[in-house]
């Protein structure tokens, strides 16, 4: 499988690294790194000089902390200036920034430089594998078992998607849910209910577009977000994913057909723009009343709201109609093993687990906290409420499609394909057979 190739490309490189003495952290700043300037990152965003003697490390993230009007971003931009102010003359963090379409290129290219960052940002599931397979990332539980850290999160089973072997690789920052944004103001004025099924929702689209607004507002641009919907769809068809893996079931039996011809007829739509429309391009579209509804994540819910404050007030929430289960899921933080501060790290690390960072994702970025931490739901935003009923009522939760399948490579060839379908390049069947040819050459 590709991701084997993958995984010994990076143990290659960690290898060679490690016999040159290279560790992933130095005294300079991020900006100064090589491996930085080779993988394109913005590491501006709070850089300061540190001291003789202080312990400098790295962290990367998918988003610029300086110029970002996303909340939960700017919430992780005060963990590291808290950070950095309590460990001053001990411990510095520089961050390294880039954005979400290229952050897993670059962090890549990091690593088989042998500038593997202390600290990085990672989705669960196989994007954490690829990490873990080659050594990437450091295991934590002793970390974790100190000072009773891990009794402060909710439950065991934040960990189940970073634990390997029985070790826990990476820990959860967050949790939020995929789910539809609408706009309450559009809907009353279209006489348009909140869909709870399928026909419900071409219903609701029909009447928006007839009172002359744009019922939908979606990425292909960025295929995942166009996946995400596929994904629902799938699961309402009852694809199987692991009887697909193990070859006891077919791409090919028609449901995943079915699904892509969803898609097609959801398509009409969506706003002309969509097929080049980057994610944060459609989340704008919605919050600067372009469209009446946006599938997205409750991720977005501090994006919309540090962008367009007065937005809330107008933004409802429902669970994507036609399906009993919700896709959930959450950013998670995991440490070099070839890190020279694994202290300075996993001080880091707790900081934003702790009851101040956890606080502020829930009441400031509209996320929910995957600690014991009690928070004033009256000081969050309007939007977590709605998300939290979805959570209530959904009959339980499922991975990303992308992220649940046997790897990377695999997820990417079904972002891929499924955009395929929506520019009309490929047909529903074609999309069928092309999946299971491709997992019949790479994940059987």
């Amino acid at each position: 499988m590709k991701r084997k190739i993958l995984a010994a490309i990076l143990s290659v490189a960690m290898t060679a690294s490690l016999l040159s003495g290279c560790g992933s952290s130095s005294a300079s700043s991020g900006a100064d790194s090589a491996g930085s300037q080779a993988a394109g990152a913005d590491t501006s965003a709070g850089s300061t000089a540190s001291g003789e003697g202080v312990e400098e490390i790295q962290w990367m993230f998918w988003d610029d902390l300086e110029a970002t009007e996303d909340l939960i971003s700017k919430g992780y931009k005060d963990v590291i200036d808290r950070f950095n102010k309590d460990y001053e003359g001990k411990y510095h963090v520089t961050p390294i920034t880039t954005n979400l379409e290229e952050y897993y290129a670059k962090l890549n290219a990091l690593v088989a430089a042998g500038n593997t960052p202390d600290v990085f940002i990672v989705s669960p599931g196989p994007n954490l594998t690829d990490y873990v397979e080659p050594g990437v990332a450091a295991p934590l539980d002793d970390y974790l078992a100190a000072d009773g850290w891990k009794d402060t999160f909710t439950s065991d089973a934040v960990f189940s998607q970073m634990t390997y072997d029985g070790k826990i690789y990476a820990v959860p920052l967050n949790t939020a849910a995929a789910c539809c944004f609408y706009n309450t103001e559009m809907f009353a004025a279209a006489g348009v209910e909140v869909p709870k099924t399928w026909d419900e929702m071409l219903s609701a689209c029909a009447k928006l577009k007839e009172a002359g607004y744009t019922p939908i507002s979606i990425s292909a641009g960025t295929a995942w977000c166009l996946s995400m919907v596929a994904g629902y769809l799938c699961e309402a068809e009852g694809v199987d994913l692991a009887a697909i893996a193990d070859g006891s079931d077919s791409w090919t039996n028609g449901k995943l057909e079915k699904a892509a011809e969803k898609i097609v007829e959801l398509s009409q739509y969506f706003q002309p723009t969509a097929a080049g429309d980057t994610n944060d391009v459609a989340t704008a579209n919605f919050y600067n009343g372009e469209a009446a509804m946006l599938i997205q994540g409750s991720w977005a819910i501090a994006q919309i709201n540090g962008s367009n404050p007065d937005f809330e007030s107008k933004c409802g929430v429902f669970q994507f109609p036609g399906v009993d289960r919700i896709i959930a899921k959450s950013d998670s933080l995991a440490m070099s093993s070839t890190t020279k501060h694994p202290e300075a790290c996993a001080a880091l690390m707790k900081y934003f687990t702790d009851d101040t960072a956890q606080k502020y994702t829930a009441e400031v970025g509209g996320k929910i906290p995957v600690t014991k931490v009690e928070y004033d739901a009256d000081k969050a935003p309007a939007q977590l409420a709605y998300v939290m009923d979805v959570f209530k009522n959904a009959k339980g939760t499922f991975g990303f499609y992308n992220e649940s399948m046997p790897s990377t490579e695999a997820g990417s060839h079904f972002d891929d394909t499924l955009v395929s379908v929506f520019l009309g390049d490929m047909t529903p069947a074609d999309a069928a057979q092309d999946m299971e040819d491709f997992y019949a050459s790479n994940c059987r």
